[in-house]
């Protein structure tokens, strides 16, 4: 089973979707501790990719990928562009001149995601921000890979893994970004970056569940 380029670009779309349907909800989450932006900003980044989707839609994974952070990087306000730009841009690396990718691959997509969020933003697990849904995610492929599992069932344990790190969040006290300005204050709420990872990693599982 793989994930083909129009796999790929079926998965951005429906990103694009989910995100301008939850982006009242992602400002409000963002409100109680940061700058209540997140969901616009985000929304009007993916928009700006989906301009861009025509030109690229015969392109390889790699340049749909570097495009799609490129775009993000240049259009999404706040942390936001600039983190999932490096999270596009080191998925594009990673799969430079490929048409398709198999479970290995995209676990080492996201494993490289990860490592440039971490670089980026220089945050670790617990400090309440996108990397709490997302290492949880890469760390259920790498078992999945393991465990010997399909594609479909590894792309599902992972957007389970991501959701229970995003809603582990919820009690945590942030330690970087606007939100940590709050200190204690800031436990108690989800984080908005933890929740729009979990959204573009269960619309993966969504999109790619019938692959074959």
């Amino acid at each position: 089973m793989s994930i083909t380029r129009d796999d790929v670009l079926a998965w951005i779309k429906v990103v694009a979707g989910l995100i301008n349907t939850n982006s009242s909800y992602l400002t409000q989450l963002d409100a109680a501790i940061g700058d209540a932006d997140h969901g616009a900003n985000m929304d009007r980044g993916f928009k700006a990719v989906m301009n861009k989707i025509p030109d690229i839609s015969d392109k390889d994974i790699g340049t749909i990928f570097k495009t799609t952070g490129m775009t993000l990087i240049s259009t999404v306000g706040g942390a936001g562009g600039p983190l999932y730009g490096t999270f596009f841009l080191q998925a594009g690396i990673k799969t430079v001149g490929k048409m398709e990718l198999n479970l290995n691959d995209w676990a080492e997509v996201l494993e490289s995601a990860l490592s440039g969020l971490v670089m980026r933003g220089k945050a670790e697990l617990g400090d309440k921000t996108m990397v709490d849904a997302l290492t949880p995610a890469v760390n259920s492929l790498k078992q999945s890979i393991t465990d010997n599992q399909s594609l479909n069932t590894a792309l599902s344990l992972s957007a389970e893994a991501a959701k229970a790190g995003m809603e582990g969040t919820i009690p945590l006290v942030a330690r970087k970004g606007r939100a940590s300005y709050l200190g204690e204050r800031s436990a108690g709420h989800q984080d908005p970056g933890s929740t729009s990872m979990y959204l573009i990693l269960n619309a993966a599982a969504e999109t790619w569940k019938n692959v074959s």
